[in-house]
Protein backbone atom coordinates (compact mmCIF):
# COMPACT_ATOMS: atom_id res chain seq x y z
CA UNK A 1 0.00 0.00 0.00
CA UNK A 2 1.29 3.44 -0.90
CA UNK A 3 0.46 6.88 0.47
CA UNK A 4 0.29 8.22 -3.08
CA UNK A 5 -3.03 8.71 -4.80
CA UNK A 6 -2.79 8.12 -8.54
CA UNK A 7 -5.19 8.33 -11.47
CA UNK A 8 -4.79 8.33 -15.25
CA UNK A 9 -6.23 10.43 -18.05
CA UNK A 10 -5.40 12.04 -21.39
CA UNK A 11 -3.94 15.50 -21.84
CA UNK A 12 -7.07 16.39 -23.82
CA UNK A 13 -9.60 15.25 -21.20
CA UNK A 14 -7.76 16.45 -18.08
CA UNK A 15 -9.28 19.27 -16.02
CA UNK A 16 -7.51 20.93 -13.03
CA UNK A 17 -10.16 19.78 -10.51
CA UNK A 18 -8.99 16.17 -11.15
CA UNK A 19 -5.61 16.63 -9.47
CA UNK A 20 -2.00 17.39 -10.39
CA UNK A 21 -1.29 16.70 -14.09
CA UNK A 22 1.88 14.66 -14.65
CA UNK A 23 3.47 13.96 -18.02
CA UNK A 24 4.27 10.29 -18.74
CA UNK A 25 4.96 10.60 -22.47
CA UNK A 26 8.21 10.53 -24.42
CA UNK A 27 7.20 13.72 -26.22
CA UNK A 28 5.66 16.97 -25.08
CA UNK A 29 2.11 17.74 -26.19
CA UNK A 30 2.18 19.49 -29.57
CA UNK A 31 -0.90 21.50 -28.70
CA UNK A 32 -1.40 24.21 -26.06
CA UNK A 33 -2.48 23.06 -22.61
CA UNK A 34 -4.91 25.14 -20.56
CA UNK A 35 -3.10 24.02 -17.39
CA UNK A 36 0.45 23.77 -16.06
CA UNK A 37 2.04 20.33 -15.75
CA UNK A 38 3.11 19.38 -12.23
CA UNK A 39 6.07 17.32 -13.42
CA UNK A 40 7.33 14.56 -15.68
CA UNK A 41 7.39 10.98 -14.37
CA UNK A 42 10.46 9.91 -16.33
CA UNK A 43 10.78 6.44 -14.79
CA UNK A 44 7.36 5.39 -16.10
CA UNK A 45 7.70 7.07 -19.49
CA UNK A 46 7.98 4.45 -22.24
CA UNK A 47 11.14 4.53 -24.33
CA UNK A 48 10.96 5.42 -28.02
CA UNK A 49 11.87 1.78 -28.83
CA UNK A 50 8.88 0.56 -26.81
CA UNK A 51 6.62 2.92 -28.72
CA UNK A 52 7.50 1.09 -31.93
CA UNK A 53 5.91 -2.15 -30.63
CA UNK A 54 2.34 -2.59 -31.90
CA UNK A 55 1.49 -5.94 -30.29
CA UNK A 56 -0.05 -5.53 -26.85
CA UNK A 57 1.49 -8.58 -25.14
CA UNK A 58 4.98 -7.75 -26.46
CA UNK A 59 4.58 -4.10 -25.47
CA UNK A 60 3.32 -4.95 -22.00
CA UNK A 61 6.19 -7.40 -21.47
CA UNK A 62 8.73 -4.76 -22.50
CA UNK A 63 7.07 -2.03 -20.45
CA UNK A 64 6.91 -4.20 -17.32
CA UNK A 65 10.58 -5.01 -17.87
CA UNK A 66 11.28 -1.26 -17.89
CA UNK A 67 9.23 -0.68 -14.71
CA UNK A 68 10.75 -3.65 -12.87
CA UNK A 69 14.23 -2.54 -13.97
CA UNK A 70 13.71 0.85 -12.34
CA UNK A 71 12.14 -0.83 -9.32
CA UNK A 72 9.04 0.02 -7.35
CA UNK A 73 10.88 2.05 -4.70
CA UNK A 74 12.55 4.37 -7.22
CA UNK A 75 9.30 4.89 -9.10
CA UNK A 76 7.42 5.58 -5.86
CA UNK A 77 10.15 8.04 -4.78
CA UNK A 78 9.97 9.90 -8.10
CA UNK A 79 6.18 10.16 -7.88
CA UNK A 80 6.36 11.22 -4.22
CA UNK A 81 8.83 13.95 -5.21
CA UNK A 82 6.40 15.25 -7.82
CA UNK A 83 3.57 15.14 -5.27
CA UNK A 84 5.73 16.95 -2.72
CA UNK A 85 6.49 19.75 -5.18
CA UNK A 86 2.75 20.23 -5.79
CA UNK A 87 -0.44 19.95 -3.74
CA UNK A 88 0.05 17.00 -1.41
CA UNK A 89 -3.69 16.34 -1.03
CA UNK A 90 -4.20 16.24 -4.78
CA UNK A 91 -3.96 12.94 -6.68
CA UNK A 92 -1.27 12.73 -9.35
CA UNK A 93 -3.00 12.30 -12.70
CA UNK A 94 -0.69 10.44 -15.08
CA UNK A 95 -1.26 11.75 -18.60
CA UNK A 96 -0.78 10.42 -22.11
CA UNK A 97 -2.29 11.09 -25.54
CA UNK A 98 -4.45 8.01 -26.19
CA UNK A 99 -8.21 8.57 -25.78
CA UNK A 100 -9.44 5.15 -24.75
CA UNK A 101 -12.94 5.59 -26.19
CA UNK A 102 -11.46 6.15 -29.66
CA UNK A 103 -9.21 3.09 -29.73
CA UNK A 104 -10.47 -0.07 -31.39
CA UNK A 105 -9.41 -3.67 -30.81
CA UNK A 106 -6.76 -4.95 -30.94
CA UNK A 107 -5.17 -1.51 -30.38
CA UNK A 108 -7.35 -0.44 -27.44
CA UNK A 109 -4.56 -0.13 -24.88
CA UNK A 110 -1.85 2.32 -23.86
CA UNK A 111 1.02 2.46 -21.39
CA UNK A 112 -0.98 4.24 -18.69
CA UNK A 113 -3.33 1.24 -18.43
CA UNK A 114 -0.38 -1.13 -18.17
CA UNK A 115 1.20 1.10 -15.52
CA UNK A 116 -2.07 1.25 -13.54
CA UNK A 117 -2.30 -2.55 -13.55
CA UNK A 118 1.37 -2.88 -12.50
CA UNK A 119 0.92 -0.31 -9.69
CA UNK A 120 -2.16 -2.11 -8.39
CA UNK A 121 -0.24 -5.39 -8.35
CA UNK A 122 2.59 -3.73 -6.39
CA UNK A 123 0.46 -1.83 -3.85
CA UNK A 124 -3.10 -3.14 -3.93
CA UNK A 125 -4.21 0.44 -4.69
CA UNK A 126 -6.52 0.96 -7.65
CA UNK A 127 -5.56 3.63 -10.19
CA UNK A 128 -8.79 5.02 -11.66
CA UNK A 129 -9.08 6.22 -15.25
CA UNK A 130 -10.59 9.72 -15.32
CA UNK A 131 -11.03 10.01 -19.08
CA UNK A 132 -13.59 8.39 -21.31
CA UNK A 133 -13.60 4.67 -20.70
CA UNK A 134 -12.40 2.17 -23.24
CA UNK A 135 -14.40 -0.47 -24.93
CA UNK A 136 -14.05 -3.95 -23.46
CA UNK A 137 -10.48 -5.05 -24.13
CA UNK A 138 -9.47 -8.63 -24.83
CA UNK A 139 -7.49 -10.34 -22.05
CA UNK A 140 -3.71 -10.16 -22.22
CA UNK A 141 -0.96 -12.56 -21.26
CA UNK A 142 -0.68 -10.89 -17.83
CA UNK A 143 -4.40 -11.17 -16.91
CA UNK A 144 -4.05 -14.80 -15.84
Amino acid sequence: MSDLRLATCTYQEFAPHMGTPVRTTAGHPRFPLSYQLGGHARLITPTRDLLKINVQDAYEWGYRRLLNGHGFQRIEQELAGIAGANELDSPLVLLCFDRLDRLTPPDDWCHRLHFAKWWTEQTGDEVPELGAHRKQAPPTLFDA
